[in-house]
């Protein structure tokens, strides 16, 4: 018989394995534009269907015909934009130099941050910059499955200073919504903390394969290598499961839609409810359970293969 090999189960790619630290995921890179323009925009995540479009991909084997797509909705009710963060080139990198708040902020995000009972600083004090950042918060009040917390996050904006510095005066204290940042047939990046799965085993966390019934004492037990005190780094243990920040590249925006009950099943969605928001069609599924807030941003690696306009959508089963 040829002999067996077993090669080691489970990734090394992620590492450490730990949980992410909040659930609005870090950005840790932004696609510039020659446009001054939000590079992102934060929605939550309602659930899956399916939809029925016309193929334009030019080298595909179905083109021009009506093939069936997965399709993920996003709920995107307009952000708010909070502040105007300034930030300076340091011999340690990008630093946070000065933030200009607006005069005008919701009572909601109260429940977020200690909000300052008097504004003082004005955007004419800040003198040097080298970029401008928006401090934008989300909407959940305008969302029925959702409690009234916001989330407060950055998005980066596109163009040179004096265009970021322009976009920004006008946008301060506003909303700023999703057509403003996207079109249909674009390519975005996702980024979502994955759902978390509590205290898991080695076979579960890992993969690794089930003992012979023969085997002494543990079936789940795993071999943890040499007879040492303390067991490698690199042998699967049990441990917290899930929970963690992913990026998944190239995402392909179908559709940005305004009427959510285009898309709402009659009994609303499972665990989530009703959309009443705009909304966006991603292809494919993205990370992170049903109330999830999802990160877009421009595509960094956009895949040329992929055509720019949008399919055409014949029925959405809902």
């Amino acid at each position: 018989m040829p002999t067996k090999r077993s090669p080691r189960k489970g990734t090394l790619q992620f590492l450490p394995r730990r949980k992410a630290k909040k659930e609005l995921a870090r950005v840790r890179y932004w696609n510039r534009t020659k446009e001054a323009k939000p590079l992102g925009f934060i929605g939550y995540k309602a659930g899956m269907l399916h939809i029925l479009a016309i193929d334009n991909r030019p080298k595909s084997l179905s083109k021009d015909e009506e093939i069936s797509l997965p399709v993920t909705v996003i709920e995107c009710p307009a952000m708010k934009v909070a502040g105007i963060n300034f930030y300076q080139h340091d011999y340690k990198g990008l630093m946070l130099r000065s933030t200009v708040l607006s005069q005008d902020l919701d009572k909601e995000l109260a429940r977020k941050i200690i909000l300052p009972k008097k504004i003082n600083k004005k955007i004419e004090d800040v003198k040097e910059f080298d970029e401008v950042r928006l401090l934008v918060y989300t909407q959940p009040k305008l969302i029925a499955a959702l409690g009234k917390k916001p989330k407060i996050g950055e998005i980066a904006l596109g163009g040179t200073k004096e265009e970021q510095l322009k976009f920004a005066q006008e946008k301060l204290g506003k909303e700023i919504m999703v057509e403003e940042v996207f079109k249909e047939g674009n390519l975005v990046d996702i980024h979502a903390v994955t759902t978390g799965k509590g205290f898991q085993g080695p076979v579960k966390r890992h993969g690794v394969e089930l003992r012979s019934h023969k085997s002494e004492k543990a079936r789940r037990g795993n071999i943890r290598g040499a007879w040492t005190g303390t067991p490698m780094w690199t042998v699967p243990h049990s441990g917290k499961m899930g929970y963690h920040l992913r990026t998944e590249l190239n995402k392909w925006l179908l559709k940005i839609g305004k009427k959510g009950e285009e898309v709402t099943p009659k009994s609303g969605f499972n665990r989530y409810g009703l959309v009443k928001n705009d909304y966006v069609l991603l292809k494919g599924s993205i990370p992170g359970p049903r109330k999830r807030v999802v990160t877009l941003t421009e595509a960094i690696r956009p895949n040329a293969k992929v055509p720019k306009e949008a399919p055409q959508i014949r029925y959405i089963l809902k």
